[in-house]
């Protein structure tokens, strides 16, 4: 994998570049829509291709858990098996095994966990978690790591920041012992950890650092803190990972989010929040945010967003979208999902436009202060 950085903003941290594994070439900054379970929901492959999604994001633990990775591997890995052409990356599992199995467990050699579907009973190790990830194929595989919650206390996050170094050294172990199974490459991404702790943070990147060869992610945040505790974690984070490389930014986030993080020389970003809310009705437009459910667009016949040119906004109005979204119609939650995704990749576009017309810093000040006024986004 290669990532190579063409243009630099002057009085930011924002840089747009060009990431290139096995299977795609990636323009960065990037958003990845959640493919949880090997599909985002209510979007066929073909419509997100049209949406200009370069990569997406799958589940180890989820895919683990059904249909399971070997089956996976014999339908030839994930890309074959969803018929994504495109690039993927896969999370470790561990923060829906902190979050959502009843965990029993935790040691440095893995952790011992019941499923949140049946109750039966797992194991995970660094080594399982990158085994299961090589058997999916996806192109950028994640460390395994502990992520504390946002209340957790500086000893608590301490003991995961050295057992995230430990477990990390694992994953790099098992790699280095265990070829892909596919023809393309796979590329490990280690997770800083540290809560909102500056010195754990420190702490953290210096330890991992050293196993970040093609890009480093960042884990632990938009978990519950406070949003400027975030964004100091965020600042403090350009200053010590590496330029050379990726910075993922994990599980952020609103459009805000995504602006302010490139500021501060993020690269890669992935939440769930358009596709979810879509399928709540709730909508982001460059108005700020429609909740299409509210009585008052029960006869208003005019688009979504006047300034979208997608396809749900092209042809229905949003008296149609409250009543598909009223009479419980699938096809109201896939119109929405369309829209939300395609102002998070236009963001993106416009993102990646004026960081190469060297007016992203004015561009961004604007945005922010446009949408200050739009609560939620």
């Amino acid at each position: 994998m290669k990532f190579s950085i063409s243009h630099q903003d002057k009085d930011t941290s924002a840089r747009q570049g060009t990431l290139t594994t096995n299977h795609s070439d990636i323009q960065t900054p990037v958003f990845m829509p959640i493919g949880t379970q090997g599909a985002v929901k209510t979007i066929d492959p073909e419509v997100l291709a049209h949406l200009d999604t370069q990569i997406i994001l799958g589940n180890t633990y989820h895919l683990y858990i059904r249909p399971g990775h070997e089956l996976i591997h014999h339908a030839g890995g994930l890309h074959s098996f969803m018929n994504w052409d495109n690039s993927i990356l896969t999370d470790s599992g561990g923060f829906q095994i902190f979050s959502l199995a009843r965990l029993n467990k935790i040691s440095d050699e893995g952790v011992e966990f019941q499923s949140h579907l049946d109750g039966s009973r797992h194991f995970f190790t660094p080594e399982i978690s990158m085994d299961i990830q090589q058997h999916l194929g996806s192109d950028i595989i994640m460390a395994f790591d502990e992520c504390p919650p946002a209340q957790a206390d500086e000893k608590t996050v301490k003991f995961a920041v050295d057992r995230t170094t430990r477990w990390i050294k694992k994953c790099r172990a098992f790699l280095n012992e265990n070829e892909s199974l596919y023809d393309w490459n796979q590329i490990l991404f280690p997770i800083v950890q540290g809560g909102i702790f500056p010195n754990l943070r420190k702490e953290s990147a210096c330890s991992l650092i050293p196993y970040a060869d093609s890009g480093i992610a960042i884990g632990g945040l938009a978990v519950g803190e406070e949003k400027n505790a975030m964004f100091e974690t965020i600042h403090l984070m350009d200053s010590l990972l590496p330029k050379d490389q990726p910075r993922y930014l994990m599980g952020v986030g609103r459009p805000t989010d995504l602006v302010k993080s490139v500021q501060n020389g993020i690269d890669m970003f992935d939440c769930v929040l358009p596709t979810r809310n879509a399928r709540n009705g709730q909508l982001f437009t460059s108005k700020g945010i429609i909740n299409i459910g509210n009585k008052i667009h029960k006869e208003s016949f005019q688009k979504l967003d006047s300034d979208c040119g997608c396809y749900t906004c092209k042809h229905f109005s949003r008296s149609y979208l409250r009543h598909l979204f009223n009479i419980k119609e699938v096809l109201g939650l896939r119109l929405a999902t369309i829209h939300n995704l395609t102002y998070y990749m236009t963001l993106m576009g416009t993102i990646r436009k004026n960081i190469k017309s060297e007016s992203f810093s004015s561009w961004s000040n604007a945005y922010l202060s446009e949408m200050a006024d739009h609560k939620g986004m």
